[in-house]
């Protein structure tokens, strides 16, 4: 990376569109690093030396997990890319492409979606027929070199995903100055943005005791349905499935800003356990950023091995393991968060033994609103859950 700018005066081709755009404190720092990424080349390009960018390796090889931080972190190992190396010489193209475009979203004070900027940066090299992507597929690893290259997450690149997360209960926030009151939502609930930064959403007010994180929106919709959130005073949210870096993110917030604690509720399946892990430890593309989008305090409620006896569940709910689901699980086992755990040994065991998982919704056999009005009252009571 380049030494810091000696100076910020440069002329500016895209003046005309940033307009009148306020850049916060951490528009103005990816900026900089940006300009200094671009110097770089520069630098190289004045003393006649090969421009390579040292990309830190988004790999299971240089991710640790930190026994202190109870987080994933990522490595020092990195891999070069560089402009003279005909297998990499597009690479290295695309990489300044993707931050050219982020420079360009953040001056003008502006996001887009990760298929967007794809298309904001699609075009045929000048005197070629090549294109600058083929698809999105080969631009999304460029996003993520970005990131991890520019120290960065893909939202302070002015970048967002899909929505895929919903959230109801007693807290009232302020999502780019409009307030919003997440108890008065109706069926639909709060659509979690990709971009939850305290730049774009602020918590204004919160009378909720904790959160509970469902994995599917058909579970989320029971539970919103039966109105858990107001008779048990707190935040309801999903992630339809392994939720994505705005609910993380989120989760994030509401523990560590407001202090309520999280309570997960999912499949009792190998998947389930990796999204548990996943929003406690983090995951392994993102260990750069773990800290910021992990919970190492998040609780596991259920749904448990034990249930099925427990609950009183019929056969039509089993749904057998499959060599996959197999294989899976002895790998979760294994994470250094687990193993050493017992209690998550005997249950990840249970499962194995049983020969079946279960899903969430099969608590419905036993009667419509089981899970909301008796399953988690009572684990919540008794204070029953895997940590």
């Amino acid at each position: 990376m380049a030494k810091s700018r000696k100076s910020s005066k440069r002329p500016d081709p895209l003046a005309e569109e940033r307009g009148d755009a306020i850049l916060s404190r951490q528009d103005e720092r990816t900026l900089e690093r940006i300009y200094q990424l671009a110097e770089s080349i520069v630098e190289c390009a004045e003393k006649d030396s090969e421009p390579i960018f040292a990309i830190p390796a988004r790999s299971l090889g240089n991710v640790s997990f930190n026994e202190e931080k109870r987080v994933l972190q990522m490595g020092a190992k990195t891999t070069n890319r560089e402009l003279f190396n005909l297998s990499q010489a597009k690479s290295f193209m695309q990489t300044t492409l993707v931050a050219a475009g982020a420079k360009r979203l953040i001056e003008m004070g502006k996001t887009t979606s990760i298929r967007g900027l794809y298309y904001m940066l699609k075009h045929d090299i000048k005197s070629t027929k090549e294109p600058t992507f083929h698809d999105q597929g080969e631009c999304d690893p460029i996003i993520e070199d970005c990131e991890v290259l520019l120290e960065a997450l893909r939202e302070e690149l002015h970048l967002f995903a899909d929505k895929r997360g919903d959230m109801v209960g007693n807290i009232t926030i302020v999502d780019s100055g409009d307030e919003i009151d997440c108890s008065r939502m109706g069926s639909g609930g709060y659509a979690i943005p990709s971009i939850v930064e305290p730049s774009v959403i602020q918590f204004k007010e919160c009378k909720a005791k904790f959160v509970l994180h469902v994995e599917k929106n058909t579970v989320w919709q029971r539970f919103n349905e039966d109105k858990f959130w107001k008779k048990h005073n707190c935040v309801l949210t999903h992630g339809n499935g392994q939720p994505p870096r705005g609910v993380r993110r989120l989760l994030n917030r509401l523990h560590n800003e407001l202090g309520l604690p999280i309570y997960c509720l999912l499949d009792n399946d190998p998947w389930g356990y990796y999204i548990y892990s996943v929003v406690k430890q983090g995951s392994i593309n993102l260990a750069y950023e773990s800290e910021r989008m992990a919970t190492p305090e998040a609780k596991f409620i259920g749904l448990r091995s034990r249930d099925f006896a427990r609950c009183g569940l019929s056969e039509g709910v089993k749904i057998s393991l499959s060599d996959v689901d197999r294989k899976r699980a002895k790998q979760i086992a294994e994470y250094p968060w687990f193993v050493h755990k017992k209690d998550w040994q005997r249950e990840i065991d249970d499962m194995l033994t049983n020969g079946f998982k279960l899903e969430v919704e099969a608590l419905v056999s036993r009667s419509i609103s089981y899970m909301t009005e008796e399953y988690v009252p009572r684990l919540l009571k008794e204070g029953d859950f895997l940590d």
